[in-house]
């Protein structure tokens, strides 16, 4: 993906990985949309970050997902790259059967099913535009939920995540649109932080700050990579 002049949609942008990606992006003179399903985040990265765009919008929803299609295609049509960044994390306990699967916050549609719909309505406008590119962020997480076993749902969204995006840069590579998988480790973020908290995580020798990790992450998408997996160095 080249580093500038892009016009990007990046979900999930007002916090944690997303915020500090969009402000990088903004920095290398790119323009930035960002979406998210708290106006009142959006707005505060609004007055973190004037220069980017915001839109509310929850991916798990399928009306949310058409009304940011028809937003970007009218108002940002040079939009050439998506990137699948939004998430969320829950701790389950899988022996107390549906309990913990009850909720407001479904993993499945916001980490998986998001990232398919939001994809297959943005690749006939991306395509159409320069170097086109979707960037799918999954989670170092996909590769050891043996390590992970309080988060199976997280774990086995970003798997799936990881696998699509491999069927889908084959299938989207005739088309000149570029399929890049981000693979982050642990990162400085809200992301489940009760979780964090019980499980003291906090001060994980293993954990990237977002800056750290953004900066690692777009050199290497900057280089070229298409799987960007990435991996704190400890002493």
């Amino acid at each position: 993906m080249k580093p500038t002049q892009n016009t990007i949609l990046l979900t999930g942008g007002s916090t944690g990985i997303g915020f500090t990606m969009a402000k990088y992006l903004l920095e290398k003179g790119n323009t930035v949309v960002i979406c998210g399903r708290r106006e009142d985040r959006l707005k505060q990265a609004k007055e973190a970050l004037p220069c980017v765009h915001i839109f509310t919008c929850d991916v798990a929803n399928h009306a949310d997902r058409e009304a940011l299609f028809k937003h970007m295609k009218t108002n940002f049509p040079s939009m050439n790259v998506l990137i699948n960044n939004a998430g969320v994390q829950r701790d389950i306990d899988l022996t107390q059967g549906m309990r913990d699967l009850s909720g407001n916050e479904c993993e499945i549609k916001i980490n998986f099913e998001a990232p398919i719909y939001l994809s297959a309505l943005f690749t006939p406008l991306i395509a159409k535009n320069d170097q086109p590119a979707i960037i799918n962020v999954s989670s170092g997480l996909a590769f050891m939920a043996e390590r992970a076993i309080g988060m199976p749902v997280y774990c086995a969204t970003k798997a799936a995540l990881h696998a699509f995006s491999l069927a889908q840069r084959k299938q989207l590579a005739p088309m000149g649109i570029k399929v890049i998988e981000i693979i982050p480790p642990m990162v400085e973020s809200e992301l489940n932080i009760e979780g964090r908290r019980k499980r003291n995580m906090q001060n994980s020798p293993h954990m990237m700050s977002s800056e750290d990790f953004v900066n690692v992450a777009m050199s290497r998408l900057e280089a070229g990579e298409e799987e960007i997996r990435i991996v704190k160095q400890t002493v």
